[in-house]
Order: C-alpha cells, then structure tokens, then sequence
C-alpha cells in the first residue's frame, strides 16, 4: 500500500505527457535567413493597416456570403445575449443587495462569448463593420458601393440570426418563469431616442475597440482577453448594442412583453443602430485613421 501513492502519480505524469498538446511555432522565417518571432499584438501603426486589410476583405465579399455569415453571427451574440439573462438576469437577491455586483455578472457571462465565436471563425458583424469597413473605404481600399453592401448585409444577417435564435430560446424553455427577459426588453424599448442613441454609442466605441484589440493579437488568449474587458463592460454600465437588442427584444415579446414591433424599431433599433455607427466609424476609426492613416489628408 506504501508504493501505491507513487505508482498512481508516475502513472498520472506519464499519460499528462501522452496527451499534452505542442503549441505551435510563434516565428516566421526570415529573407535572409532565420525565424523573426510574431508578436502576441502587433504595434500600432500595423494594428490599423492590419484592421483595413481585413476590412476591405470583408466588403469585396459576395452580398450572399457576408448574408451567411450575418445570419452566423447573430446566432452567436444571440447566444451570449441568452446566456447573460440566464444568469446575470437569473440574480434578484444579488440585485436587491449588491446592484453593482450583479452588472458585473450580467457582462461577465454571456456577450464575451458570442463576440469570441462570431472573431474566431469570420463571422460577419455590423456593428464591428461600421469600424473595420470604414477604414478601408477612407483608405481608397473599396467604395462606397462596396461599404453599403457590406453594412446592409450584415445587419439583415444579423437580424435573421438573431431573431431565430430568439425564437428557439423561448422554445427551448430553459428561461423557466424568470421575468428578466422582458423586463429587459421592456426597459430598452422605452428609451428616450436620444439616450438610446448615446447609448449606441458608448457601446460600440467599446466593442469596436474590443474587435479593433483582438484583430492584433496572434494567439487565441490574447483576442479573448482583448474581447472580455470592453465588452463585459458595456453590458455591465447598460450600454445598448443594435444586434444584441435583435435577439433580446424580439425574446421579450415572445415571453409576453407589450411591445409592438414598430416600437422595437423607432424607439431602440434605430437610434442605437446610428449610434453604433458613430461609435465604430467616428470614436474608434477616425482617430486611428487620422494618425496611422490617410483620414482627413490631402492626396498628392
């Protein structure tokens, strides 16, 4: 029995090893010989140059294709925005004591999520778009044909999933009795238009900041952790983002909140989809664009 203890922890080192997975090589080869390391986040200067490159990539895409990836990635912001009410929503003792603690929980378990899915595999999201798709159209990299594209499919895109995965969530059942659904709902769709507009844009100032961060990074830890912060924060401070309120909205009225859909359009989607606008292009971009970039110069 003595030599039992040691026997299960050789065991337990061996099969850890067996399994253990090699991290793959961080460099890059070099023209004149040698590896050149990658860096976990790329400077600034080649962080933007970077986000117009990806931007222009996203609006030459088939209005089909970034449609798709629409529909895809409202599904996930959908599915973070589930998880958020199921559990920061799921909290009124914690509310009733501590209301600070509580917003913590509501941002910290849910939207991260769904943004990490939707920057992971190439989804197509409007409200990162109105920043990423700027850039490359104030850069001379697509036109302005491309830039309508782009935003239009992805926010109807956007729409589709959204609404769908709304729809499967109040079929599911999971939600239970849980009032948190609509009176989420409810709240956003009784904004004044003006405070749901600065809302717009506080919010996607942060996401696009998130998104803008982690298309820098070069290893999965960095884009999540680049994602974490900015957006647990604007679901924590009850700032409103136009394809999160897709699939909250429309969950509400499911569940019985009395809104008509002609509200959820003029009194939140509206103003909040111009505000995110503003917060993508104008907050984020345009101070990047104008100091990495050719914003506001004169061409020669």
């Amino acid at each position: 029995m003595l030599g039992l203890k040691p026997l299960i922890l050789y065991l337990l080192a061996r099969s850890s090893s067996a399994f253990a997975v090699k991290q793959p090589s961080t460099t890059r080869l070099q023209m004149g010989g040698g590896d050149v390391p990658i860096p976990d986040l790329k400077p600034p200067a080649a962080l933007y140059q970077g986000s117009v490159t990806a931007g222009a990539a996203k609006a030459k895409g088939s209005w089909g294709k970034i449609f798709n990836l629409g529909i895809v990635s409202g599904c996930h912001i959908g599915f973070g925005a589930y998880l958020a009410i199921t559990v920061g929503g799921a909290c009124p003792g914690i509310a009733a004591e501590n209301p600070g603690l509580q917003k913590m929980i509501l941002g910290a378990f849910g939207l991260p999520f769904g943004l990490i899915m939707t920057l992971a595999t190439g989804g197509e999201l409007f409200t990162g778009n109105t920043a990423l798709v700027t850039a490359a159209y104030k850069e001379g990299e697509i036109e302005m044909k491309d830039l309508i594209k782009n935003w239009l499919a992805s926010y109807i895109g956007n729409l589709v999933g959204s609404v769908f995965l709304a729809y499967l969530a109040f079929k599911s059942g999971t939600l239970g009795s849980g009032p948190a659904s609509v009176a989420i709902a409810t709240a956003k769709s009784n904004l004044p238009w003006d405070v749901a507009f600065v809302r717009g844009i506080l919010c996607n100032w942060l996401v696009c900041m998130a998104v803008y961060m982690a298309s820098g990074c070069s290893t999965m830890i960095g884009k999540m952790t680049a994602v974490w912060f900015p957006i647990s924060a604007f679901v924590a401070l009850g700032l409103d983002h136009s394809v999160a309120n897709m699939f909250i909205i429309p969950l509400g009225i499911l569940r019985g909140a009395e809104i008509t859909v002609s509200q959820m359009f003029v009194k939140n989607l509206i103003p909040v989809t111009l505000g995110n606008i503003v917060g993508g292009a104008l907050c984020v971009m345009a101070p990047f664009g104008s100091t990495f970039g050719n914003w506001g110069k004169k061409k020669e």
